[in-house]
């Protein structure tokens, strides 16, 4: 293994050079195939596609072994990123060492068999339920792996821009039938011909804020696309050049989040593009100011842009926007007079009582809905039956509670160590700001939501996020770079 020097290291050999570009075809093949399997496959969320889902996963370990093997690698200056692995071994080490003490044990009794808790430390790594822990942590490695060979081993920036655009392409299919769903009144996914045990869903998705979590991510993707090849492609036609097709896509995708029911979501949905039109109004503004033109025009657009996103919202959505208005209302009301925010405050006390119980590790992987039904859920329905909770709707205090303060910390190191590595590139591509903005927007979702409780948003969330950290490195990262290597060629 080549040290942290081999970044000065001189110009590889054709055969390196063709072994690198076999890796990179390797590896955004095999991600774009996931993330379109799992989007399609109900988002990860039905019991018999996840073995599959996690087998194709898993051949993304599989191309990391082969490229940390080969000498190619260690002469690039991405060598030194291997040190993004340490805090993903150690987290799976705690998980596998905490399936080996399990906190719950099966009796049987006259009326039946019951989980009990067995007598483990508080102070020691547990597992509520091993096998499923074991299947979680078995995804989330190969999801891991599978993106961060995104970073490793993905050098040129035209590879992770056709990966974008393909994500971008099955998003906007995705939506398209989602919408023609919703519209035809289907009952259940695939226009009827899957029934979904709760009503709201949309597209593929189980769940509508899963939904929304997902969209506010492609427009991220879209946004940031949209800035590369507008401002690198000149179209004298804004109906034939790129830009008419940033405006189409945003359109199609902005409209699902009301369309879908999930009010919160199209709240994000709505900031994201807020900024991004205050960050096109200034940039166009000083652009046009430098010529001594008049900005009103481009303005002008990014109002009627507005205008048409409002009004195809509420044209194919309207019933479903006035439903939801009408039952936010219904729900403010009962804040305002019960003086809370109602049943979600006591699940999140009981939630943050389940985690002070085991801080420092957690009660395993996949504990949750096992641990908190039996032993922390204290809501009870109106029939006086306790309530089931499978997530506690904010995946921060369910990593706690499940992972303690080390896992948490070791998983968050997971994207704050590669994040730190490539602090100084990051600013190179807006692509790569548009992203990250956009997945920083979902983590601050998962403060009141539980988006990561879908297995799809999980590999696009870390997907995105290793293609945002690899284009930054890249050597076309910003458009003048781009212009400059065509000129050489």
């Amino acid at each position: 293994m080549t040290p942290p020097a081999a970044i000065n290291a001189p110009p590889l050999s054709d055969s390196h050079g063709r072994t690198l570009h076999w890796l990179e075809s390797a590896t955004v093949i095999h991600v774009g195939l996931s993330v379109i399997a799992t989007t399609w496959a109900f988002g990860g969320q039905a019991s018999w596609v996840r073995v599959p889902l996690s087998v194709l996963a898993s051949i993304g370990g599989m191309i990391t072994l082969i490229g940390l093997t080969r000498e190619a690698f260690w002469q690039t200056a991405n060598a030194v990123l291997w040190r993004c692995a340490v805090p993903f071994i150690g987290f799976c080490a705690l998980i596998l060492l905490g399936s080996c003490n399990p906190s719950l044990r099966e009796v049987s009794g006259a009326g039946g068999s019951a989980l009990a808790l067995t007598e483990v430390s508080r102070w020691l790594p547990s597992s509520a339920r091993a096998s499923l822990g074991k299947e979680a942590l078995w995804y989330f490695a190969a999801v891991w792996l599978s993106t961060l060979n995104l970073l490793l081993f993905v050098r040129r920036g035209r590879p992770l821009r056709g990966l974008l655009l393909v994500l971008a392409m099955n998003a906007l299919v995705l939506a398209v039938m989602g919408t023609l769903q919703k519209l035809s009144a289907s009952a259940g996914i695939y226009f009827g011909a899957i029934e979904v045990p709760q009503p709201r869903f949309f597209s593929t998705f189980v769940y509508h804020n899963h939904w929304g979590a997902f969209m506010v991510m492609m427009l991220a993707l879209i946004l940031g696309l949209g800035w590369h090849y507008v401002r690198t492609i000149a179209s004298r036609d804004i109906y034939q050049g790129p830009l008419a097709l940033v405006v189409f896509a945003l359109i199609t995708l902005t409209i699902t989040l009301p369309l879908s029911g999930s009010r919160s979501c199209t709240l994000l949905g709505v900031a994201l593009l807020a900024g991004a039109s205050i960050h096109v109004a200034l940039h166009v503004a000083r652009l046009r100011r430098k010529r001594h033109l008049s900005t009103f025009p481009p303005l002008f657009f990014l109002g009627l842009l507005w205008l048409g996103i409002i009004g195809a919202a509420w044209f194919t959505g309207r019933a479903t926007i006035l439903d939801r208005l009408e039952t936010s209302r219904s729900q403010i009301a009962a804040m305002q007079e019960t003086g809370g925010i109602g049943d979600r405050a006591l699940l999140y006390h009981n939630t943050w009582r389940m985690a002070q119980d085991k801080p420092v590790f957690g009660w395993g992987m996949s504990s949750y809905p096992h641990i908190f039904y039996g032993f922390y859920n204290t809501r009870k329905s109106p029939d006086r039956l306790p309530v089931f909770y499978n997530d506690a709707h904010n995946d921060w205090l369910q990593a706690l509670a499940e992972h303690g303060i080390v896992g948490t910390g070791l998983l968050v190191a997971c994207a704050a160590v590669p994040l730190w590595l490539c602090r100084r590139s990051i600013r190179h591509s807006l692509i790569t700001v548009y992203l990250l903005a956009g997945l920083g927007v979902v983590l601050a979702y998962a403060l009141i939501e539980f988006p990561f409780g879908n297995r799809a948003n999980v590999l696009i969330w870390w997907t995105l996020f290793f293609t945002a950290l690899a284009y930054a490195r890249s050597r076309e990262s910003t458009p003048s770079q781009r212009i400059e290597n065509k000129a050489r060629a």
